[in-house]
């Protein structure tokens, strides 16, 4: 407890919230919607919060602390926005598909295979799937200029001020920037918050297994998890000098997305972009130490869970600039140290450069997100350069 109470920084709790602050903005509307098209009640809605929040919380503190290194888990997003595009479905089938769903992807955890699977993809080709998935972000943090140039500009001058004179420290002055910034703007405003439900309940749905359920719902459910969100969250350990346990960690969010499966729990996975940021030298100059950003992430994940909606909306109450911002700020070490790797090795070069802008497109086919085509495009051209050579 003294050891880890020593690796602890104010720059890895700052990582560990802004992880989280940019995992739930930017996708907590999608979990609402899913909820609405499966006719969830406010007490279900509330307790997918609860399940998901204490889902992501439970495997991150207990993955980081095992391992010691920045392990972040989290909801499967594709896999929301698919449950947001069904029909037909009643939330006791969908509850259904999630514990097979959750079976699956404990299977593929545990047997080793997925494992097995991302032992074959060149370092590069990893590095550059992650430089094309987070380049994202920093494109658009440049766009909010567009919508709200003061508050975007001051947020980089903090961001160049403070890798200039306290780098340990640049993404929490930009943090406290933004916040000072909007706040003084009187855009932050927290009058919309809910303060009679404060804590989210658990609320049980017996599931109910049917075949059109699993060929419909947890089947896609599965593929895009473990293609777009597990493949991922792989390639950015890896991209990052981490080398975990793929297989143990990819069952634990199998079996806990099948233990909280009838609470909402729908799909768990590993996280690559808000991990990234747990991840990063911003987080600490110490790679050894880095696993506390992610067990800060992990308490905040559970408190989130606990309070359901009030949280969601203490975070909503964030101007959408500010998160955008604050999210491409706090990657931009990762983003060249991932570019900078994937185009070191010149016999990989066209390849990872091939991966990098399939995966920058965001371009989807067949429910699966670009991660996914990225690897798929660069593994193609190593394959054809290697064509017919020793």
């Amino acid at each position: 407890m003294r050891s880890l109470l020593k690796d602890f920084s104010p720059s890895t709790v700052v990582a560990g919230f802004v992880a989280v602050l940019v995992g739930y903005t930017s996708s907590v509307a999608i979990i609402f919607q899913a909820t609405v098209a499966l006719g969830a009640t406010p007490a279900q809605t509330a307790s997918w919060l609860w399940a998901l929040g204490l889902g992501m919380g439970l495997t991150s503190l207990g993955l980081s602390l095992w391992t010691r290194q920045p392990i972040l888990t989290a909801w499967s997003t594709p896999g929301a926005a698919l449950l947001a595009s069904t029909s037909g479905l009643d939330m006791a089938e969908a509850i259904g598909a999630f514990i097979v769903c959750g079976g699956l992807i404990t299977w593929a955890g545990a047997s080793g295979w997925f494992e097995r699977l991302m032992d074959r993809i060149p370092v590069a080709l990893a590095s550059a799937l992650l430089a094309g998935v987070l380049a994202r972000f920093g494109l658009d943090a440049v766009a909010s200029v567009r919508a709200d140039p003061a508050l975007v500009l001051a947020m980089a001058a903090a961001y160049l001020a403070g890798r200039r004179g306290w780098p340990r420290y640049a993404v929490p002055g930009v943090l406290l920037t933004g916040i000072a910034f909007a706040l003084g703007e009187g855009r932050l405003s927290f009058a919309g918050l809910d303060t009679s439900q404060v804590w989210a309940l658990p609320a049980w749905t017996t599931p109910v297994f049917s075949w059109h359920a699993v060929v419909g719902v947890a089947l896609p459910l599965f593929i895009v998890t473990m293609a777009s969100q597990n493949l991922p969250g792989v390639a950015a350990q890896r991209a990052s000098g981490y080398q975990t346990p793929v297989s143990a960690s990819i069952a634990v969010t199998g079996a806990a997305t099948t233990l909280l499966a009838p609470f909402g729990g729908y799909a768990l996975n590993l996280a690559a972009i808000t991990a990234a940021i747990c991840m990063g030298r911003e987080a600490h100059e110490d790679p050894a130490r880095r696993y506390t950003a992610s067990v800060t992430a992990g308490l905040v994940y559970v408190a989130v869970g606990l309070a359901g909606g009030a949280v969601a909306m203490l975070l909503a109450a964030f101007p959408p600039e500010l998160v955008k911002t604050l999210a491409g700020l706090a990657l931009l070490g990762t983003i060249a140290s991932a570019l900078s790797a994937a185009l070191k090795d010149e016999a990989h070069r066209d390849a990872a450069l091939l991966t990098f802008l399939v995966c920058l497109s965001g371009v989807s086919a067949f429910g699966i997100g670009a991660a996914f085509w990225g690897v798929v495009a660069g593994g193609v051209a190593l394959l054809v350069m290697r064509l017919g050579r020793r």
